[in-house]
C-alpha cells in the first residue's frame, strides 16, 4: 500500500501546542509516558495469550531504549500486543483518544477484566504527544499481535502525520523513534546523553513491572513492593525499600501498609522515619508521600495527599484511577484525590493508635521527633482534632513519664474543674521550675507540662477546639485559674484586706516604676516557695507567645501583666516596710525582683546591664564589710 496521509482530528497544530504546554510543564515527562505506553502494550499482549491459546506467549517481554548520536534519534521499543493500521489512525490519529479505556471497556465482564483494570496504565493518546516536546518529529513502528503486517506512523506534529507500509517486524510490539530537537538553552537537557536517560528513568519509571534494558542492561529496578501482599514482604525488604525512596541510612521506626478497594482503588507504603531530617523545619517542601499511578512516578512530595501536619510521612500512594497527565492545579480539585486523602489520613491515625497502645517506647520516639509538628493538626484541622489530642502525649508535674490525657484523666482529683496546663517555655526544667505551679502542685494537683511553641496556640484557642462533654483545658498562667475552693478563696479574702494598709505603699512604688509594663501589682498567699511572679492578665498572652507572633513579623501592643507578690515571703515582708518607711533602696529590691520574674517567664531584663549592676549592688552588700 502506498504512503496515505491524514490530517489529525482535531484543531490539530494549534489544538496540540497548547494540549502539550498546558498539561506537561517538564519536558522529561516524555520519557515516562512512552515506557509507559509500553509497558501498557506489554500487559495487554499477556492478557490477550491468557484467553487465546492461538497466540503465542512473550518468551522475553521488555521494553529497550536506544540512542543514535549520530542520527539524533531517541527510541523506545516493546514487544507487547502492537497495532494495526486501523488502529493507528484510531489511536494516534486523534488527539487524547484513548485505546486503552476501550480496551477495559472491551474487557468488562470477561475472565481477564480484572487482570486489565489492575495492570494496564492510562491514557495512551495525550501522552504520545508529549514527545514533541523534545522532538521535530516521530516515526512509529509497530506490528499487531497475531498479524504479518507492519506499519509506520510519521508526524512532525503540525497537523498532519502519513502511514505507510514497512518491511515486516521480527516480532510484534511497537517502537517509537523520537528524531530530538536540538537544546534551546543552557538549562535544556540533552536526551541524547545516557546519563540523563538513565536519571529520568530511574525518577519515573522505576517501579516498572517489565524489565527496561539500555545497552543489554535493566535499568529499573521492577520492586514496587506495595503492590505485593504484606505476608510476602519481610523486614529487611521494607528497610530496603525505606532506604532506596529517602535516603535515610536508619531503619524506619515503622510502616504503614495500605489496600484499599471499593469506588477507589489505591495502594500505598508509607513510612515514618526514625528521627526528624535536619531540614524539617527549613524546608518543608523536603521528603513528603510520592504520587504513583500503576507504578509510574507523577511527583514528590505531593501536598494533596495529607495534612501539612502529617508531612513527615514518607511513602508512595499508587493510584489505578488517575490519569497519567494529571498535574498539581487539577489534583487540588480531583475527587479522587479527595478520597485516598481521607482514606490515608485514617489509616495512619489507626497505626499511630496502634503504636501508642502497643509499643509505647516506639511512640515516644515517635512523639519526641514529629509531635510538636503533628499537633499543629488540633489547630489547622478541626475535624480530627480530638485525634490528635488522644493521640498526642505529655510531661507532668508528677514525674518524668509521658502521659495521654486519658490517663491524666483518670488521675484528677474529684473536685477538679479541668485539666491544668502550663505552657511558655522550650526547656522541660525551666517549665518545672515556673512559681505559677506552687499553688497547683503544694496540694497535690497535677499538671501538663508543654513546651512546643504550637501549645501556646492550642491553649489559647481549646475553648473552641475541643467538643463540649470534653474536660476543658484550664492555664495555670492565667489570672482567673487557681485551686482554690470557696471557703479558701474567702479565707484568702480576708488575709488580703487585713494586710491592704501595709502593702498599699508597695504596690505604688510598684505601679509608679512599671506603669507601662504592669496591669496591677497584687499580694498573693498561693505563691509557696517564690517571692513573685508575672501573670498573665485575664484574656492576655504569655511573654513566649507574645515574642513568637512578634518574630512571625505580627505587630501587636504591649501585654500588661500582673506581679504578683508572695506576702508571706521574708523578702516581700521586707519589700513593704521599705515602701512605707520610702526607703532608698526598695525600688532596686524591686526591680530585681521584677527582673527576676521576667527570667523564669524565659525572657531577658531588659536592660541587662542595669540588672547585673544591681545584683553586684546586692552582693556588695552581703559580702563586703
Amino acid at each position: 500500500m502506498s504512503e496515505e496521509k491524514f490530517y489529525f482530528q482535531s484543531e490539530a497544530a494549534e489544538l496540540l501546542k497548547m494540549m502539550i504546554s498546558s498539561v506537561y510543564s517538564n519536558r522529561d515527562i516524555f520519557l515516562r509516558e512512552l515506557i509507559s505506553n509500553a509497558s501498557d502494550a506489554l500487559d495487554k499482549r499477556r492478557i490477550e495469550t491468557l484467553t487465546n491459546s492461538e497466540l503465542a506467549e512473550n518468551a522475553n517481554p521488555e521494553i529497550k531504549i536506544d540512542i543514535d548520536t549520530d542520527k539524533k534519534t531517541l527510541s523506545v521499543s516493546d514487544n507487547g500486543i502492537g497495532m494495526t493500521r486501523d488502529e493507528l489512525i484510531k489511536y494516534l490519529g486523534t488527539i487524547a483518544k484513548s485505546g486503552t479505556k476501550e480496551f477495559l471497556i472491551a474487557a468488562k465482564d470477561t475472565a481477564k477484566s480484572d487482570d486489565a483494570k489492575n495492570e494496564l496504565i492510562g491514557q495512551f493518546g495525550v501522552g504520545f504527544y508529549s514527545v514533541f516536546m523534545a522532538a521535530d518529529k516521530v516515526e512509529v513502528l509497530t506490528r499487531k499481535l497475531g498479524t504479518a503486517e507492519t506499519y509506520k506512523f510519521t508526524s512532525d506534529g503540525n497537523g498532519s502525520y502519513t502511514i505507510n507500509d514497512a518491511p515486516q517486524r521480527d516480532e510484534c510490539g511497537t517502537t517509537v523513534t523520537l528524531f530530538v530537537r536540538e537544546k534551546s538553552d543552557d538549562d535544556a537537557k540533552n536526551y541524547l546523553d545516557e546519563w540523563t536517560i538513565r536519571e529520568i528513568i530511574a525518577k519515573y519509571s522505576d517501579f516498572i513491572s517489565w524489565p527496561i534494558k539500555f545497552k543489554d542492561k535493566v535499568l529499573n529496578s521492577q520492586k514496587a513492593i506495595w503492590q505485593r501482599p504484606e505476608s510476602e514482604i519481610t523486614d529487611d525488604e521494607y528497610k530496603d525499600f525505606y532506604r532506596h525512596l529517602t535516603h535515610d541510612f536508619q531503619d524506619p521506626l515503622t510502616h504503614i501498609k495500605i489496600n484499599a478497594e471499593g469506588s477507589t482503588n489505591f495502594k500505598g507504603l508509607l513510612f515514618v522515619p526514625s528521627e526528624a531530617p535536619f531540614d524539617m523545619f527549613m524546608n518543608p517542601e523536603a521528603g513528603g508521600v510520592s504520587l504513583y499511578i500503576n507504578r509510574v512516578f507523577i511527583m514528590n512530595d505531593c501536598k494533596d495527599l495529607i495534612p501539612s501536619y502529617m508531612r513527615f510521612i514518607r511513602g508512595v500512594i499508587d493510584s489505578e484511577d488517575l490519569p497519567l497527565n494529571i498535574s498539581r492545579e487539577i489534583l487540588q480539585d480531583e475527587p479522587i484525590i479527595r478520597v485516598i486523602r481521607r482514606s490515608t489520613q485514617r489509616k495512619i491515625f489507626n497505626e499511630l493508635k496502634k503504636l501508642l497502645s502497643d509499643d509505647r517506647e516506639k511512640y515516644i520516639k515517635f512523639w519526641l521527633a514529629f509531635g510538636k509538628i503533628f499537633k499543629e493538626g488540633i489547630i489547622q484541622d478541626r475535624e480530627h482534632a480530638k485525634n490528635i489530642f488522644d493521640l498526642a502525649i505529655f510531661r507532668t508535674t508528677n514525674n518524668d513519664e509521658w502521659t495521654t490525657l486519658a490517663e491524666y484523666e483518670s488521675r484528677m482529683k474529684p473536685d477538679q474543674k479541668g485539666i491544668y496546663c502550663l505552657a511558655g517555655r522550650d526547656n522541660l526544667s525551666a517549665l518545672r521550675a515556673s512559681p505559677k505551679l506552687e499553688p497547683f502542685t503544694s496540694r497535690g494537683y497535677e499538671v501538663l507540662l508543654m513546651t512546643d511553641p504550637v501549645d501556646e496556640v492550642i491553649l489559647s484557642q481549646s475553648s473552641f477546639i475541643l467538643p463540649a462533654e470534653a474536660k476543658p483545658f484550664l492555664n495555670v498562667a492565667s489570672d482567673d485559674v487557681t485551686p482554690d475552693t470557696d471557703d479558701e478563696k474567702k479565707a484568702n479574702d480576708e488575709k488580703l484586706k487585713a494586710i491592704d494598709t501595709e502593702f498599699s505603699p508597695l504596690k505604688e512604688l510598684a505601679m509608679k516604676i512599671f506603669a507601662d509594663r504592669l496591669e496591677s501589682v497584687r499580694p498573693s498567699f498561693s505563691l509557696s516557695n517564690s517571692p513573685a511572679c508575672l501573670r498573665d492578665a485575664h484574656g492576655g498572652m504569655s511573654i513566649q507567645f507574645e515574642n513568637m507572633l512578634r518574630a512571625a513579623g505580627q505587630e501587636i501592643p504591649r501585654q500588661k501583666r500582673i506581679l504578683e507578690l508572695n506576702a508571706s515571703h521574708p523578702v516581700v515582708k521586707k519589700l513593704m516596710t521599705m515602701a512605707k518607711d520610702n526607703s532608698e533602696g526598695a525600688s532596686n529590691f524591686l526591680k530585681v525582683l521584677y527582673d527576676q520574674a521576667l527570667i523564669l517567664e524565659g525572657a531577658l531584663p531588659e536592660n541587662p546591664a542595669d540588672f547585673v549592676k544591681r545584683i553586684d549592688d546586692l552582693m556588695s552588700l552581703a559580702l563586703v564589710d
